[in-house]
């Protein structure tokens, strides 16, 4: 009965109804999305590697580490003998490794030297292997693969030359314009780093740096040109970092405690899975902050929806008086309009899921194609529920200020004809 007679009072004030019901919706929905998007981008932070169990490098922090091999973010403290990766490589756990060449960069993009054996093995996301939009994979020195943003933002299409710059500025001073790389794939778009890197063959790194002395161009009177003969018998002598894959899990902290135990040089094997989080965790203030002003916009909501209520009652005086004297006890009045209350809070619930899965499913393709981000449009997770709990909790306890004075009005105030 007290449900029917809810329903029916917000009809009657319907203007007013919707107006709250909106501004509840657009919060909900905001603190919904704000949520989920949090959510997705931190799967998707701590999945940009994937499948990977060690990454190693040079004599270096954790961070660091993986900010450069990972991100293309710094500089290596120092290379690493290819000769030792080889070593590395044939350990009888490892199932596969991927070596990294840093250093070189075009037009403020980083350049990876590495083998195909990055496109075989490299994960991202769910265990998502790279995919080629267009083109194939290089097979020769002077080609290169683009990642999708590098072919995108630079308007690279298939068999057009580009020309590599020594380090990693937007300006370089130390080309290698002798030297340009064809254009013979672009990678589709992963919503990781792989998206804004050129990658080359190892023996293109080694090819462009031929002549030259501790990171400069050597003297020469005339551009030095290799042969067919010479550029295959390059062969890398560093590397930036590798890649290793595991035949077992149970393996890994054994292989990782034989790296960092390296005699014959200076090493360090980290876990990609800890450092993300480690580096997550510095973001998590930023996230944190998102929260509260999300919270904070809700709050204001509620607040509006318990001002809306008070606003109403004087003009709802002669009902609730007219309902106290056809009988009803004063908690009734109370249960009404806290039963008004949870209905706009459930209404709003579910308008914010509509909501928020219709903007979701508006934007994926917009994202997918532009960010190479793919947000679920399933936005319920463990902790929902409970959220959702506290805010219909919050509204009942916002409510009950309107309710309260309802349950106080008497009837002869509520009967009194004011002139």
């Amino acid at each position: 009965m007290l449900l029917k007679l809810a329903r029916q009072s917000l009809w009657s004030r319907r203007g007013t109804a919707w107006l709250t019901l909106l501004s509840l919706i657009i919060s909900l929905s905001l603190l919904l999305g704000i949520d989920h998007l949090r959510l997705e981008a931190k799967r998707s932070f701590t999945s940009t590697v994937a499948g990977t169990d060690l990454i190693v490098g040079a004599r270096s922090g954790q961070l660091n580490l993986l900010l450069y091999t990972v991100f293309r973010i710094g500089n290596a403290t120092n290379n690493i003998s290819y000769a030792h990766y080889e070593q590395i490589s044939r350990h009888p756990q490892v199932r596969w490794a991927i070596p990294l060449a840093l250093g070189d960069s075009h037009r403020g993009f980083r350049v990876l030297g590495t083998n195909t054996d990055y496109f075989r093995y490299f994960r991202y996301g769910e265990q998502q292997p790279l995919r080629l939009s267009s083109g194939r994979e290089f097979a020769s020195v002077y080609e290169t693969v683009l990642g999708a943003d590098v072919a995108k933002k630079l308007g690279y299409q298939l068999g057009q030359d580009i020309v590599l710059s020594h380090g990693v500025g937007k300006v370089s001073f130390s080309q290698h314009k002798d030297q340009p790389f064809t254009v013979v794939g672009i990678l589709a778009p992963t919503g990781t780093p792989v998206d804004q890197s050129v990658h080359v063959s190892l023996t293109g790194i080694e090819a462009i740096h031929q002549g030259w002395q501790n990171g400069a161009p050597a003297m020469r009177k005339a551009k030095q040109t290799l042969s067919e003969a010479e550029l295959a018998a390059l062969q890398p002598s560093v590397l930036t970092g590798a890649l290793l894959g595991l035949k077992s899990k149970v393996a890994t902290f054994a292989v990782q405690r034989q790296i960092n135990e390296f005699k014959a040089e200076p090493l360090t094997a980290i876990l990609p899975g800890a450092a993300l989080a480690e580096l997550w965790q510095m973001l998590v203030v930023v996230e944190n902050l998102l929260l509260v002003i999300t919270a904070l916009v809700l709050l204001a909501a509620l607040i509006g929806l318990t001002t809306t209520l008070l606003a109403a009652q004087r003009e709802r005086a002669r009902e609730l008086a007219i309902l106290r004297a056809i009988g009803a006890r004063p908690w009734q009045l109370f249960l009404l309009i806290e039963l008004e209350v949870l209905i706009l809070t459930l209404c709003s619930i579910v308008g914010a899921f509509l909501l928020l899965t219709g903007s979701l499913a508006a934007l994926q393709p917009w994202l997918s194609s532009e960010y190479g981000l793919v947000i679920s449009l399933f936005a319920w997770h463990p902790h929902t529920a409970a959220g959702l709990g506290i805010v219909v909790g919050l509204a009942l306890l916002l409510g009950a200020v309107p309710a309260i004075q309802a349950y106080r009005q008497s009837l002869n105030q509520g009967l009194q004809v004011r002139l």
